[in-house]
């Protein structure tokens, strides 16, 4: 078992559910600036071990995998210390916010001998799995488009203070998701062009930034996707719609995979036809806290994918690079927002002297 310490509280209550419930790691500590929400986990959960001081958990050598859910902007000191501190990383998305240290990240990462791997969790729901599953199976031919959607009512996230700063964007912290599945399949895109609006109910609430956008990407060998995001607004019952989705379109057949609904369907080569959904006791699996906020089982799904990358010594995907990957793609499709122009992902990394 691995010996396990979580940093930042708030998204982390998952992991902590994730962590108890998995015979792959032991939870030897957790830690958050927060003391009264240190003392609340603590709790719920009947863990005592928990400390403010995140030195205290990184001096702890026992402590061999650091999982980090602090916010965007401390993510990159806070993966650099685990690192220099002998530890591998567990990082939620984004990974980073600032493209500024990524060569220094990347160049940490190649000198020590340790994980990161990026929390980029809607893979591991079961559909996402069944889905890259059959595509690997070659069960649709080959790829000719992907479309995916991460469409939510998420008015409720305005009575958040930190929701209306203008550093706060939608685009970071719900199209990581989507744009994620896009570079899961279509991982070399060249150029990315976007559209965005701020809606009337997000202008009402004091939103800085848009809150409704739709982008296409073409990758580097002539392929497009698309990807779309929209957060104030109600949303279709989910019998009819999923909040969020990928459809992959090939060349002898079609898949498509909703994430909470936890349904998935596919047309396969043969021409079969079939739609599978998933019962009460998976449901219980991921949501195991109020409502589909947190969504636990998916954690402990990709913590035990981590833990056997140690194990093996094999490589856990999303790693550092693919973090950054992905995050060079969000700031070019944020640049396009700003622009109206189409944005080439090669002049992002020459930028900031990524190397490719």
């Amino acid at each position: 078992m691995l010996r396990l310490g979580i940093l930042g509280l708030g998204e982390g209550r998952s992991t902590i559910a994730a962590a108890l419930a998995s015979d792959k790691y032991e939870l030897a500590h957790i830690c958050d600036t927060n003391l009264e929400l240190c003392e609340q986990r603590a709790k719920e959960f009947d863990f005592p071990n928990y400390t403010t001081n995140y030195q205290q958990m990184l001096d702890d050598k026992s402590i061999e995998v650091i999982a980090i859910y602090t916010p965007d902007h401390l993510h990159a000191e806070n993966v650099k210390q685990a690192l220099l501190h002998d530890k591998h990383v567990i990082c939620t998305k984004p990974f980073i916010d600032d493209l500024t240290k990524a060569s220094e990240l990347l160049a940490l990462g190649k000198a020590v001998n340790k994980k990161v791997f990026i929390g980029q969790s809607s893979r591991f729901f079961e559909p996402a799995m069944r889905q890259r599953k059959d595509f690997a199976a070659g069960e649709i031919g080959e790829l000719i488009t992907i479309e995916a959607q991460y469409h939510a009512d998420h008015r409720w996230f305005l009575s958040k203070d930190w929701s209306l700063k203008q550093s706060f964007k939608w685009l970071y912290g719900g199209l990581s998701h989507p744009v994620d599945f896009i570079r899961w399949y279509l991982p070399e895109i060249e150029e990315v062009m976007g559209y965005g609006m701020l809606s009337s109910n997000g202008i009402k609430e004091g939103l800085k930034n848009h809150d409704t956008m739709h982008f296409i990407f073409k990758a580097k060998d002539g392929r497009i996707a698309r990807v779309s995001g929209a957060y104030t607004g109600p949303t279709q019952p989910a019998y009819r719609d999923s909040g969020m989705s990928t459809i992959l379109r090939g060349t002898e057949g079609a898949s498509q995979a909703d994430y909470h609904e936890l349904r998935y369907s596919i047309t396969t080569k043969t021409g079969e036809q079939k739609i599978i959904t998933w019962g009460d006791a998976t449901l219980k699996h991921y949501f195991r806290f109020e409502g589909q906020s947190h969504h636990a089982g998916e954690y402990q799904n990709y913590l035990e994918y981590f833990a056997e990358s140690i194990e093996h010594d094999t490589i856990a995907l999303p790693d550092l690079k693919e973090g950054i990957g992905t995050v060079v793609l969000l700031q070019a499709m944020d640049k396009s927002l700003e622009t109206g122009v189409p944005v080439k992902i090669d002049d992002i990394l020459e930028a900031y002297n990524i190397p490719c």
